[in-house]
């Protein structure tokens, strides 16, 4: 144990309260700088994250995150679960684009089994995606504003939402955990009824967001409060595997629906958004042009959209429709074989990855034969992402730590997994 007359060098403040190892006195805290806490209880921190933040004043010398406060383990919960069950699961990672997950786990797992999808699941796979890129990139930006102060644009951003919620529970029946995707399909097919409403809702959204952009824009607060706050250059971005909006707002366009196609994003006209600022201020421009962009491949989804089969014809893999299951022998011992054993995928690993809206979402998958993974590993992107929190805060005002975690959009349901 430390005397109280000994001497603590000023970078190992941080380090000797995490590791409890070590007694801090009040007079590190007077000659070293104060130690306090940010969160995990704290709005701002936007989930259960608790900042550890040693100050000069009220500038910031070090940071150090840490997660773990949900303590969910849905690895584990995984391996220790069919496929299919897993599926629920996915919807409580990244909560605000549940649509997005369910997609990146069923292509996983049909990457693993080698089941082919059809076209038109696809085409609705890309909908529900985009979908979900604008409902997690409403709340970022309207919450990203009321971090800051501008709660108007918090309120217009969920109204919006609601909209697209609206279209979700018409299709899959919920508004939150959709548990929409099936492997080898969807839960049920798009509807003319989500077309009228899905066009309707892009017939005003461009409106609407040119609203929201004006009132921040024009906003002397929330511009003087992020530009030039919280700058993370390309390399540095790189090097701490930075994806998503906090990537290509530094610059570096990178984004997995170019680099490494999946569904049918290979033909369909999009542009990636980058600036090259590295600020708070450019992650919140790239957040609100893509939005517009995922109009546009909504756009194009509802135009191209091919008719056919919502489900690949595989009994061994695929469950079958339920109005077979209620008719048809065979059908019903195909669905009992694979919801109380699985679909048993060939011995083998893979790692799929999607672009969610938080950045590359993947999962590694390592199957032994059996009915559920033998490994699971989640490649959360808010769980990399906050890992550049210290360098981003380092030397900036307290006030700014707000605003930073804001323009970084973590969401801990998938940071705590």
């Amino acid at each position: 144990m430390k005397t109280h007359n000994e001497q603590l060098p000023k970078s190992k403040i941080l380090e000797a309260l995490l590791s409890k190892e070590t007694d801090i006195y009040f007079e590190d805290a007077l000659e070293h700088g104060m130690v306090i806490n940010i969160g995990p209880q704290h709005p701002a921190t936007h989930g259960v994250l608790r900042l550890l933040v040693q100050l000069d004043g009220e500038t910031v010398i070090g940071c150090v995150p840490e997660l773990g406060f949900l303590h969910r383990g849905y690895e584990k919960i995984a391996e220790n679960a069919t496929y299919h069950e897993f599926i629920t699961h996915t919807d409580r990672l990244d909560y605000l684009a549940p649509l997005s997950n369910n997609t990146a786990f069923t292509l996983a797992v049909e990457k693993l089994a080698g089941i082919e999808c059809t076209k038109r699941t696809q085409y609705i796979r890309m909908i529900i995606s985009e979908m979900g890129r604008i409902a997690s990139h409403l709340v970022a930006t309207g919450t990203m504003a009321m971090d800051v102060g501008a709660l108007t644009v918090l309120l217009w951003a969920f109204r919006e939402r609601e909209k697209l919620q609206d279209i979700m529970d018409v299709l899959t029946g919920a508004r939150f955990t959709t548990s929409y995707t099936r492997i080898g399909g969807v839960a049920s097919d798009w509807t003319s009824e989500c077309s009228v409403m899905l066009k309707k809702f892009l017939s005003e959204f461009e409106d609407k967001l040119d609203e929201m952009e004006k009132l921040l824009n024009t906003n002397r607060i929330f511009i003087d409060r992020t530009e030039n706050v919280g700058v993370v250059s390309a390399e540095k971005a790189i090097d701490m595997g930075l994806t998503g909006p906090n990537l290509r707002a530094s610059g570096v366009d990178y984004d997995v629906r170019r680099a490494i196609p999946y569904l049918d994003y290979n033909n369909i006209d999009f542009k990636v958004i980058t600036y090259n600022e590295g600020d708070s201020l450019a992650r919140y421009f790239v957040r609100v042009d893509e939005m517009r962009e995922s109009a546009k491949i909504l756009r194009q989804c509802l135009d191209k959209m091919p008719q056919g089969e919502i489900h690949t014809h595989d009994p061994k893999k695929v469950l079958p429709r339920k109005i077979d299951v209620y008719t048809k022998m065979e059908e019903l011992i195909y669905d009992f074989m694979l919801i109380n054993f699985g679909i048993n995928p060939p011995v083998g690993e893979i790692y799929s990855s999607v672009e969610n809206p938080k950045g590359e979402l993947g999962f590694y998958l390592v199957s032994d034969g059996s009915g559920h993974p033998w490994r699971c590993k989640i490649r959360s992107p808010s769980f990399v992402n906050l890992q550049s929190l210290p360098l981003l805060i380092q030397g900036r005002m307290v006030s700014d730590i707000v605003a930073v975690i804001g323009s970084m959009d973590p969401v801990m349901g998938e940071a705590d997994k």
